[in-house]
């Protein structure tokens, strides 16, 4: 009897799967999709510097340059406990050689800016360290998720647009939303890794520099979504 139960109420709930299928399908319907896209200025600018100390007569010492840029940038008004990080703490100090080249130490640091203006300064205050070992690291929109979350109310208001427009000649009405899929793709910031030099020799060319008013590439954001309109007459 119990084996006989179980039968049953397998069948019944194929029954009414295949019956929930069938009433989707025979709800008349339009099927439509949206993309929308935008571009933002990057307000989070990640600078990689590398100080390095060589084996030659009055080398200076990577702590003596790691003193000096701090003064600089607290000078800028960097904080520098909110906006410069040390990179890889286990091997801040390794002894390494390379190409036959004569370097003892080395340490990188992560610096964050929030504008191109004040990359541009600390560029310049690196040039007359003469730290020039500086890479932009990556660049990022500190509002993003909302901006995302934005995007998408926009799209689905696109795809309704759309299905307005198809069914109007048609004399039907676009109904409730039955069914929506996010076929966004969700942004993941690109680590750039770009040599600036073109910056420093920027610097040079004045005898007082301005500050550098750096232009980054905007980020491109975009979201896409598929959805099904119920239909009516």
């Amino acid at each position: 009897m119990r084996k006989l139960s179980i039968v049953l109420f397998a069948v019944f709930g194929l029954n009414l799967t295949i019956a929930q299928t069938k009433n989707f399908l025979d709800v008349p319907y339009l099927e439509t999709s949206a993309l929308v896209d935008t571009l933002v200025t990057p307000d989070k600018i990640y600078l990689d510097i590398t100080i390095t100390e060589k084996d030659s007569k009055g080398r200076k010492s990577v702590e003596d340059q790691e003193n000096k840029m701090a003064q600089a940038f607290k000078a800028l008004g960097i904080d520098l406990d909110e906006q410069l990080f040390i990179k890889d703490l286990s091997s801040n100090f390794k002894r390494y050689f390379l190409r036959q080249k004569d370097v003892l130490k080395s340490k990188r640091y992560s610096l964050l800016v929030y504008s191109g203006k004040e990359a541009g300064e600390a560029l310049a205050a690196l040039e007359k360290l003469k730290i020039a070992n500086t890479y932009l690291e990556k660049t990022e929109y500190s509002k993003m998720e909302a901006l995302e979350l934005e995007l998408k109310s926009k799209a689905m208001e696109k795809a309704k647009r759309k299905a307005e427009a198809l069914t109007t000649p048609l004399d039907q009405k676009v109904g409730v939303a039955i069914h929506i899929i996010d076929t966004s793709t969700p942004y993941y910031p690109k680590r750039q890794m770009q040599r600036m030099e073109m910056d420093f020799a920027v610097a040079k060319a004045a005898v007082e520099p301005e500050p550098l008013d750096i232009g980054f590439e905007q980020i491109k954001v975009e979201t896409s979504v598929n959805v099904k309109f119920a239909l009516s007459n």
